[in-house]
């Protein structure tokens, strides 16, 4: 069981982990509301990633793994990764002409 403190490391080697294996790699993540930490693990029972942290920004880096593995599942492990976002830009829409009362 390896703790990894970079963020761009665990994800790296995350990254890495589940391209050598995606039929056995999985990801868990666990928060410990007493302590206020959250731990994420990536392991493909050979080897175990875990990151450890306790600050909230860490919440938007941790949505944008999950749609890296999102992309690595759905489109195969050899899929480009470099246009992942942590979430996706809604498209504007336009005003709606409602039947109301005028302002």
């Amino acid at each position: 069981m390896v703790f990894i403190t970079s963020w761009d490391e665990f994800v790296e080697r995350s990254v890495q982990l589940y391209r050598a294996s995606p039929e056995s790699t999985r990801h868990v993540m666990k928060y410990r509301h007493c302590d206020g930490k959250l731990v994420l693990k990536v392991t493909d029972d050979r080897e175990c990633l875990k990151f450890k942290t306790d600050q909230a920004q860490d919440a938007k880096k941790m949505e944008k793994l999950n749609n890296i593995f999102f992309t690595l599942m759905a489109r195969g492990p050899d899929a480009d990764i470099s246009d992942v976002t942590g979430k996706e830009q809604p498209e504007a829409q336009p005003a709606k002409k409602g039947r109301g009362r005028k302002q």
